[in-house]
């Protein structure tokens, strides 16, 4: 749309509506993210757009295709990570408890915090590698679609390179600083 002038893209970050009437389900989804003032920023309509039917839906034939890792799982992904991150603070807190009340009268040598390292050592252990081996599998693309990706020539064209390799990709410095 940018790229026909239906849709203005700022240095600034806002977007501004030109021509109202989208063509597919996908400009109209844009189109209502932007709002009934025609005109918003960037980083609002991500969000509003991201969450929109349209997109939803060609997630879904996406992952139906085997090309995107589908929401619940990426959903799934996070609230373990989350999960595991949690309970490496309880770990921390549950040792720094036990010097605190063996520090109070108990005379065990200090081995209270011995007995938590193992279970730092493992949960930390497991956050690192769903860090390293998981987290870059479940943003959106599969396994299948990242190799899609990459065998993407570069030369087909700029909105190719942006859905490709993102903003950065773009030659013209106001798009990719709208985009940014």
């Amino acid at each position: 749309m940018a790229g026909e002038r239906r849709l203005l893209l700022a240095h600034t970050g806002w977007a501004t509506v030109v021509d109202a009437e989208g063509r597919d389900d996908l400009e109209r989804s844009l189109i209502a993210s932007i709002g009934p003032a025609g005109q918003s920023p960037v980083a609002a309509i991500r969000v509003a757009h991201a969450a929109a039917g349209a997109i939803r839906a060609l997630g879904e034939r996406l992952a139906g295709d085997g090309l995107a890792v589908p929401a619940a799982a990426r959903e799934s992904v996070t609230a373990g990570i989350r999960q595991v991150r949690g309970a490496i603070v309880l770990n921390l807190l549950m040792a720094g408890a036990a010097m605190v009340l063996s520090a109070g009268g108990q005379t065990d040598g200090g081995r209270a915090p011995a007995w938590f390292t193992l279970p730092l050592l493992l949960t930390t252990g497991c956050w690192i590698i769903a860090r390293v081996e998981v987290h870059p599998y479940t943003r959106w693309a599969s396994p299948a679609g990242q190799d899609a990706l990459r065998a993407v020539p570069d030369g087909p064209g700029p909105l190719v390179a942006l859905a490709v390799r993102g903003p950065g990709a773009l030659r013209d410095p106001a798009q990719r600083a709208a985009l940014s």
